[in-house]
């Protein structure tokens, strides 16, 4: 039988450790955020909705996003045991440089209406973890000002291709003046995406301010008096700066971009050059022939043709027929450590984070932008280990497999289509007695059928 007793002072002592109460209500909401799901959800609160959803939405229906994030939900992981951890590296090089971790920020626009520090925030934090930073050409903050922001670390720029090359160009110019080593450019938006959540919000830039605007914005006043009491917002790299996203697209982006433009700019920039937007293998080969420095896997974060492939899906095969040749990077859909790492082993170099990014902005500025990196950098860490692995290098296919819920259909569309007879001209056929026509019979279709779900897919 249990013995029972009144407990003693002394007992009671060890188990009375009160945590020091933080002061700094920043730091106490950031401290608390444990993943990027937590942080996207301080930023919801803080954050007006045309904003917000300008950075959480995509195109049309947004299944190219669910798809992809579902792509990384949708992987096993195969660790080994008894192996010494106790160091884990997570750096090595990403176009001829080092990077300390296998992700960056991706470029994005619009940049300081998510919160008014923008792209400066996000330059400071990734040059201080050692990651490269992106500036996009829609971006609210100069090409010097980012430089001045990260003047030791490695800054990108996003090149959108304009009506006017002259002025793309001269974009082009001032970054290489300005130091940064890469140029990204994006070759999916020929066209603006049908972004829905945007058009039903009228996000625009100047924001436009309407009864449910402001009625919205009540309940975040520190968002209003950062974006009232700081420089107008505006593209810093743009002379026309009001308008919806897809009207600014539509007016200005060059839909008449081919490979042989792509090989002329290539031929004025001196540093490494990556295509981003890049869907299918057979593109991925011709960029190598044009000798591109990588490729980005990417289908803009589900923001232009929606249903499009799955990035992560695409990784093995690309990185299988062109991984010898040129990097192959991979961005849309990572929210985790684990996505990351889960990239790496079936090949990428290099990974970019957009929505993860513009979330701990959100969430709390620079230092928000410094806890989106730090748990993920953790993140990472903490699989590695778990996997029983050192290094990236160690790495490879064998330590993941991709489970399938999206399977094609029986045979491939186009060898369907060669099946099907010529069309000719109708014929008059004979007259046939009804009791003739009731004797025949009719062969029934043949119905396809799916594959199960969560099928391992070859890597």
């Amino acid at each position: 039988m249990v013995q029972r007793r009144i407990p003693k002072i002394k007992d009671l002592a060890p188990l009375m450790h009160f945590k020091t109460p933080e002061l700094n209500a920043k730091k106490r909401r950031l401290d608390a955020a444990l993943t990027i799901a937590d942080l996207r959800a301080i930023a919801k609160k803080r954050t007006p909705k045309a904003a917000f959803d300008y950075t959480e939405g995509a195109a049309e229906a947004e299944i190219s996003l669910r798809r992809a994030r579902q792509a990384f939900e949708d992987i096993e992981f195969h660790p080994s045991i008894l192996r010494d951890v106790s160091t884990v590296s997570t750096g090595w090089d990403v176009l001829g440089a080092p990077v300390a971790h296998p992700f960056g920020i991706a470029p994005t626009g619009f940049t300081r209406m998510m919160q008014t520090e923008g792209e400066v925030a996000g330059a400071h934090a990734a040059g201080r973890a050692g990651i490269p930073f992106s500036l996009s050409t829609m971006g609210t903050s100069s090409i010097e000002d980012v430089k001045a922001a990260n003047p030791d670390g490695r800054n990108w720029f996003q090149l959108y291709m304009w009506k006017d090359r002259d002025r793309s160009m001269a974009l082009v110019d001032r970054a290489a003046k300005a130091g940064f080593d890469t140029l990204l450019v994006t070759v999916d938006v020929p066209v603006a995406g049908a972004r829905l959540r945007d058009k039903r919000n009228g996000f625009s830039i100047p924001p436009a301010l309407t009864p449910g605007t402001v009625l919205n914005a009540l309940p975040r006043p520190e968002w209003w008096i950062n974006f009232l009491t700081t420089e107008p917002l505006s593209f810093a790299s743009l002379d026309r700066s009001s308008g919806t996203v897809a009207e600014l697209i539509d007016s200005m982006f060059d839909p008449s971009v081919t490979f042989e433009d792509l090989a002329w700019i290539k031929a004025q920039w001196p540093g490494k050059i990556v295509v981003k937007g890049v869907q299918n293998l057979d593109d991925a080969k011709r960029l190598v022939d044009i000798g591109v420095d990588g490729i980005t896997l990417s289908n803009h974060g589900g923001r232009q043709l929606d249903r499009a492939p799955i990035p992560f899906h695409l990784l093995p095969q690309v990185v299988r027929e062109v991984g010898a040749h040129t990097e192959v990077h991979l961005d849309t859909g990572i929210m985790s450590g684990a996505d990351i790492v889960a990239s790496i082993a079936l090949g990428a170099r290099f990974t970019m984070i957009g929505r993860a990014y513009l979330y701990g902005l959100m969430a709390g500025g620079e230092a928000g932008v410094d806890r989106t990196i730090q748990i993920l950098s953790e993140q990472v860490v903490r699989t590695m280990r778990l996997l029983g692995v050192n290094s990236l290098e160690e790495l490879t296919p064998a330590h993941v497999t991709q489970l399938a819920r999206l399977t094609p259909i029986a045979a491939p569309a186009v060898a369907a289509a060669a099946a099907v007879p010529t069309r000719r001209a109708p014929t008059r056929k004979p007259v046939v007695s009804a009791s003739a026509a009731a004797k025949a019979t009719v062969k029934p279709a043949t119905k396809a059928t799916t594959k199960p779900a969560a099928k391992p897919v070859s890597t």
